[in-house]
């Protein structure tokens, strides 16, 4: 029985690794859309319209919960595919929530008036798509006052980090640090908004400094699934475990397995 993890690319590797280390009895089911990745500089309709068809399918597969584990699709497409109505029995969640839980200090359950929080200034790192939706600000304003978020598009990452070349994501982690520093030059915390940017996560701590304190969301979110599955046992499905793509699988199994220094064999969808 699997829970569905969907991302543009290899980004959700990630989220999926340490789900998989905090819940070693579940089984996922990883569908990478790598066909038209990277969807952080596509519009918000593309992606909208390209998540929508991955989840289905993901349903359709037996999955009934499946978690967005891409901030573009959850920025983009996770309010409106709920608005739109989820079928019966199903799921779709995405990478904000355990974020802005920890940022804040308040459970998602918890509907009380927004309060201060310590935190006064956020940089957040996201694709060019999450910058331009203001979705992370719009729902940590649901929950906090007095937050300056100063947001940072780092276009190139993605690509650089699909490709495997680390040396210029590495040098373009630099450039976007610099950047939001000229605008923040003292921020308290950072948001890695992709999940992508935790392989870059030393690199973005040592661009900012030991004092800045950065929010990954690997963990955060496996913690909070494990919650949620607590809560709902019966949202683990149906569906087989395994490793998808719209791309070409072998290129993408290559790239995978370096990602990860593991072996990862995908299956075209």
């Amino acid at each position: 029985m699997a829970v569905g993890i969907f991302d543009s690319g290899l980004g959700g590797l990630t989220v999926l690794e340490a789900a998989q280390k905090r819940l070693p009895e579940v089984e996922f089911l990883y569908y990478a859309d790598s066909a038209h990745a990277p969807y952080g500089v596509r519009t918000p309709e593309d992606i909208f319209q390209l998540t929508r068809a991955a989840v289905h399918d993901l349903w359709n597969r037996g999955c009934d919960l499946v978690i967005l584990a891409c901030n573009t699709a959850s920025a983009a497409a996770l309010r409106r595919m709920q608005e739109e109505g989820v079928p019966p029995g199903k799921r779709v969640l995405g990478v904000f929530v355990p974020l802005i839980e920890a940022l804040t200090e308040r459970q998602w359950g918890d509907n009380s008036p927004p309060r201060e929080v310590e935190v006064k200034n956020v940089a957040l790192f996201a694709t060019p798509a999450t910058v331009a939706s203001r979705a992370f600000q719009r729902e940590l304003a649901f929950r906090a006052i007095g937050v300056d978020v100063e947001a940072q598009a780092c276009g190139g990452v993605v690509d650089a980090i699909e490709e495997g070349d680390l040396i210029l994501a590495e040098a373009l982690v630099r450039s976007h640090v610099d950047a939001l520093k000229r605008k923040m030059p003292y921020p308290q915390a950072a948001i890695l908004g992709c999940t992508h940017y935790p392989l870059m996560e030393p690199i973005f701590q040592d661009a900012l400094g030991p004092d800045v304190r950065v929010f990954s969301q690997g963990n955060l979110v496996a913690d909070s699934l494990a919650d949620y599955l607590e809560r709902h046992p019966n949202m683990r499905g149906s569906g087989a475990a395994g490793y998808l793509t719209t791309g070409k699988p072998a290129t993408v199994s290559n790239r995978a397995t370096q990602f990860l220094r593991r072996q990862i064999t995908f299956a075209a969808v």
